[in-house]
C-alpha cells in the first residue's frame, strides 16, 4: 500500500478542501478524529486500493455532525444535519484504524 498526504494548516483548512469535493458527491463527508490527527482516506486507485490520499491535519475533534459554512469559512458542533447550503462533516473517533496507523507511522 502507498500513501500520498496532503497536510493542512487548521481544520477550517482542511474543511474548505473537503467541501469543493462535496458538490458532486453529497453535502454529508465522514472524516476520522485518531491519533490526534483529523483526517480523510481518498483512493486514488480505487479498482485495487494500492494508493491512497491522506489528507489531514494536526489536532482532533468530537464525535459528532460538525456544519462548515464555506463562505465564513467556519464550523460548529450541530445536533442535526438541517440546511442543503452547508456542507456537514461526520466525524468518528475509531478505535483502531490500521490505514492511518500505516500512514501516521510513515509521516
Amino acid at each position: 500500500m502507498h500513501i500520498e498526504y496532503e497536510e493542512f494548516d487548521s481544520v477550517e483548512d482542511f474543511f474548505m478542501y473537503l467541501a469543493s469535493a462535496a458538490p458532486p458527491m453529497k453535502n454529508t463527508i465522514p472524516i476520522n478524529s485518531y491519533k490526534e490527527h483529523v483526517m480523510s482516506f481518498i483512493p486514488l486507485s480505487p479498482s485495487t486500493g494500492e494508493t491512497y490520499l491522506m489528507l489531514y491535519v494536526k489536532g482532533s475533534l468530537e464525535p459528532g455532525i460538525y456544519e462548515f459554512d464555506v463562505p465564513s469559512k467556519s464550523y460548529k458542533k450541530v445536533d442535526n444535519i438541517e440546511r442543503a447550503d452547508k456542507v456537514y462533516f461526520i466525524s468518528l473517533t475509531p478505535k483502531r484504524n490500521t490505514i492511518a496507523d500505516t500512514a501516521i507511522a510513515n509521516l
